[in-house]
C-alpha cells in the first residue's frame, strides 16, 4: 500500500520517536503537538528536521528543467525523488530511503488537506 498524505506523516512521525493520536503527537516526555505543527510535506523545516534526524548523507540540487532532485543515503539504501516543492521532495527522498512505499506521482503525495481543497474546487467546477 502507497502512503500518502496523513499516513506517511504519521510514519514520519514515529522516526522522530513521536506517537501519532487523531488530533496530535506525543513527544518526548508526554509532550504533544497539534498535528498542523508537523507538515514534512508541505513546510521546509519539518522536512529537513526529519532529515537531520535520520541522515548526514545526502544531497540537493536544483535545476531549472526538474526543480529540486533529492537523494538521501541512509545504511546502505537510497531514496531519490525530483520535483516541486523542496519539502515535499525532501521528505519523499527521505521516507523512500527509509523503505517506506510511497507515490511516484507526485499528486498523490500532497497533503491531505491539499487533496481536499482541490476535490472541493473540483466539486464547484462539476456543480457537485
Amino acid at each position: 500500500m502507497k502512503l500518502t498524505g496523513e499516513h506517511l506523516t504519521n510514519e514520519l512521525a514515529r522516526v522522530l520517536g513521536w506517537r501519532p493520536f487523531p488530533d496530535r503527537f506525543v513527544t518526548d516526555g508526554r509532550n504533544w503537538i497539534a498535528r498542523s505543527r508537523f507538515q514534512p510535506l508541505a513546510v521546509l523545516d519539518h522536512a529537513f528536521r526529519l532529515l537531520e534526524k535520520v541522515s548526514e548523507d545526502y544531497s540537493i540540487e536544483n535545476t531549472p528543467s526538474t526543480g529540486f532532485s533529492v537523494e538521501v543515503r541512509l545504511a546502505g539504501e537510497v531514496g531519490r525523488a525530483a520535483g516541486e516543492p523542496k519539502a515535499r521532495t525532501i521528505t519523499i527522498a527521505l521516507a523512500r530511503a527509509l523503505g517506506l512505499d510511497v507515490p511516484d506521482d507526485s499528486t498523490d503525495s500532497a497533503p491531505v488537506s491539499q487533496r481536499r481543497r482541490n476535490l472541493r474546487s473540483r466539486r464547484k467546477v462539476d456543480g457537485i
